[in-house]
């Protein structure tokens, strides 16, 4: 059997990516690079695996505001706003000493 990380569905593309027991998707454009993507979950999955010392799916259940945070530091508007894990992860701890 072939396996692929990449489904089209209408005017979409959904990639994917399983870690462990945790699967990440994301929905593009059809002509979006679909590496690009992959690399996009693989650096989200590394931030969180950063904040909470080996993330797993009782950390993003019980802490879902934390995960929002972070993916706001990462994201805007659907595309990639900072790639440098230790500044996403410095300006997360700086958000949470403002709280």
């Amino acid at each position: 059997k072939k396996y692929t990380n990449f489904i089209e569905y209408n005017n979409y593309k959904l990639i994917y990516r399983r870690y462990a027991g945790l699967f990440f998707t994301i929905a593009v454009d059809v002509q979006d690079n679909e590496l690009s993507y992959l690399e996009t979950i693989h650096l989200f999955v590394e931030l969180l695996d950063a904040y909470f010392s080996n993330v797993c799916e009782l950390d993003i259940v019980f802490n879902f505001n934390k995960v929002y945070s972070i993916l706001d530091e990462f994201m805007l508007a659907g595309e990639v706003e900072e790639t440098s894990k230790r500044e996403i992860l410095d300006r997360v701890k700086f958000l949470e000493k403002m709280e």
